[in-house]
């Protein structure tokens, strides 16, 4: 008889144990150049969250200083369409377990390390996890891979000499912010809302939860997006579609800054649709957020 064949609860034959993948080993090297990194975060979706980073990215890079940003919203990274980057590869570099890049005609083993080379446009370093997906793929991720695959687009990228580093975080306070605060050394946050009352319930979760003590990180302010309507025709009047002054008042509750208000203009949602950024050209977002990311 076969020993494979019995049937029960014990086998003699049983499956052969597999060998331990090694954990991903993951240290602060490449952001040993980089001065400041901003959580841009809201406790709720539908704010305009990802384009207000995007567009604060770029209008740092045109005001001079060196920035990159990390698309953390691995269920939907929208970096890549608002960016006009769909379809670009980082490339990836390999290196030995000396440090050293690895020849063309040496075998990659398991001492090599892969660090990712960020996209750049506009001036600024881009890197998603929407670079290596398909436009339409759904990333059905429990929250450790999710975890796993955010610390790989902040810790395993090439991003060199940066005065900023922006981190485009998904909607929410759960587990990828946890491990975010507790792995990767914010220098602080940034909180986004609209000025309507039902997403500032939401938002105001987002700023308890960097003030908790577990966390403890500092929050540089609030941007209110879509804080009126401007029709391009009458660029002087200013319809209060959301509500006036909800995040101005949100600050003063909390005791933190309002740092610019973004009107809701035509140009940002054509921008984001076409891979052009509004801040970057002159207007109205980019006077909001040069404003705003003076203060930073």
């Amino acid at each position: 008889m076969n020993p494979n064949e019995i049937k029960g609860p014990y086998n003699p034959n049983g499956p052969k144990p597999q060998p331990k993948k090694r954990p991903l080993e993951l240290g602060m090297e490449q952001l040993a150049g980089v001065k400041k990194i901003i959580a841009v975060a809201s406790g709720k979706g539908g704010v305009g969250k990802s384009t207000v980073a995007v567009n604060l990215a770029v209008t740092l890079a045109r005001m001079g200083y060196k920035v990159g940003l990390a698309d953390a919203d691995v269920y939907g990274p929208s970096v890549p369409k608002m960016t006009g980057t769909e379809g670009a590869v980082p490339e990836v570099e390999v290196y030995d377990e000396m440090g050293y890049p690895l020849p063309p005609d040496k075998e990659i083993t398991d001492d090599c390390k892969e660090i990712m080379v960020p996209v750049e446009k506009y001036g600024v370093k881009w890197m998603s996890i929407g670079y290596f997906a398909r436009p339409e793929q759904a990333l059905i991720w429990r929250g450790p891979m999710a975890c796993n695959a955010l610390k790989q687009m902040i810790l395993q990228v090439r991003w060199g000499e940066l005065d900023f580093l922006l981190l485009d975080l998904p909607p929410g306070t759960g587990d990828i912010h946890i491990s975010l605060v507790h792995d990767i050394p914010l220098t602080g946050a940034i909180i986004v809302s609209t000025p309507q009352a039902v997403a500032l319930s939401d938002v105001e979760k987002g700023v308890n939860m960097f003030r908790n003590p577990q966390i403890d990180k500092p929050i540089y302010g609030i941007i209110e997006n879509m804080s009126w309507f401007t029709p391009a025709e009458l660029p002087d009047n200013r319809y209060y579609i959301f509500g006036k002054d909800g995040c101005k008042a949100m600050a003063e509750k909390y005791g933190i800054e309002l740092l610019g208000q973004i009107p809701l203009v035509q140009s940002v949602r054509e921008g984001g649709d076409e891979g052009v950024p509004a801040a970057t050209t002159d207007g109205p977002v980019f006077s909001a957020l040069k404003s705003a990311a003076a203060k930073l």
